[in-house]
């Protein structure tokens, strides 16, 4: 009696398309792309908000508020096997140092962390969307709901993820960039109206919102997935900033107006404008490679910023003070009486920080002369 085996299916995700609206179910176009071929996915899902009833304001006029049906749910048992299952799918299309940006209001966004972590994301900040413009609570029995939260995550605890810290602290007038984020309501002109001037999708977010996050979490050219593109503000943002997006999305009515929106951006293409560098991705320059090319010269004297201290730059590297000697960041440290000091920033050689000097072998790769 002779047996054959059984045949499994060898079928292949089809080739990542970027910059391209897909249409259909989330869960299952995610299941047909490459695993981790991702490198940010910012998803905005159904808040499953339980409205009960119309609300009206104190005018009794209708408030336009969301009652589609891809926002409701038979229960919230649904709802949590519907963000399983979607977040399942998000994680497996990330690359393992891929991060998640997945913003809710009270509603969902407590069940959708719990179910994240569940899974293995690390969540790494949550940041609070202050909006400037919220719409007033008409009944007067609670606090008006000012606030949506954004949950940051790694694919897992073991993730490289890009942070561009130095970026997000330039567009902070050069301060680090806090989790509360003050920023108004979509409006005006970039609402998408239809043609009878109805709001074309009810939740549509500013794409000041999105800037800061693919800004912030992004490289020119990383790919930026949504799993719930409405009106595309995603592709919109991804593409003035020179990254490439997919997106997802059910609606054949939101995809119209998206693909009409991202087809009127021109993508910028200079990538030193759109390139945000980490200082900490910069190559290390030991303090004494700047006495070993002669761009410091033992003897030199540094001072410190606020010229209180000084100390003289040994051949070895060091620096010796008056009864110490040590690297500049001990001896830094030391004299101030401090646990730590970035040496590089203390230290100053004829009223310019050292760390100028460090940069100029970054920036030129060879000896910028000698200073006497």
């Amino acid at each position: 009696m002779s047996s054959q085996k059984s045949k499994k299916s060898t079928k292949k995700p089809a080739p990542l398309e970027t910059d391209k609206i897909h249409q259909g179910d989330c869960v299952k176009v995610m299941k047909s792309l490459p695993r981790g071929s991702v490198d940010m996915i910012f998803a905005d899902p159904p808040y499953n908000l339980q409205l009960e009833g119309n609300l009206h304001r104190p005018n009794n006029t209708l408030v336009d508020g969301v009652d589609d049906n891809w926002d409701q749910f038979e229960n919230l048992t649904t709802y949590d096997k519907f963000s399983k299952e979607w977040l399942e799918a998000a994680r497996d299309i990330l690359k393992p140092d891929g991060t998640l940006w997945v913003i809710g209001s009270y509603h969902n966004i407590f069940r959708v962390g719990s179910i994240l972590q569940d899974l293995g994301y690390w969540i790494l900040n949550d940041v609070i969307w202050r909006k400037a413009n919220p719409m007033p609570n008409f009944r007067g029995r609670r606090f008006t709901n000012a606030h949506e939260t954004m949950i940051w995550a790694a694919k897992s605890k073991e993730s490289k993820y890009r942070f561009n810290y130095d970026s997000m602290k330039a567009l902070n007038e050069d301060l680090q960039m806090r989790s509360d984020w003050f920023i108004p309501l979509c409006t005006g002109q970039e609402r998408l109206k239809g043609e009878t001037g109805e709001k074309v999708h009810p939740t549509q977010k500013p794409e000041a919102l999105l800037y800061r996050v693919i800004m912030s979490s992004t490289n020119p050219d990383d790919t930026v997935l949504d799993p719930f593109f409405g009106t595309g503000t995603t592709g919109a943002v991804a593409k003035k900033l020179g990254r490439r997006f997919i997106g997802i999305e059910r609606e054949t009515e939101y995809i119209e107006y998206a693909q009409a929106r991202i087809d009127g951006i021109k993508r910028l293409g200079d990538g030193e404008i759109l390139h945000a560098p980490s200082k900490r991705e910069e190559p290390r320059i030991p303090f004494g490679t700047l006495i070993e090319r002669g761009i410091l010269k033992p003897g030199a004297q540094l001072t410190s910023s606020n010229g209180r201290h000084k100390a003289k730059v040994a051949a070895d590297g060091n620096l010796v003070a008056t009864g110490m000697r040590g690297s500049i960041h001990k001896v830094g440290a030391a004299l101030q009486g401090a646990p730590s000091c970035n040496g590089w920033t203390f230290w100053h050689y004829k009223n310019e920080p050292i760390d100028s000097l460090r940069q100029q072998i970054r920036d030129e790769g060879r000896p910028q002369g000698t200073i006497q």
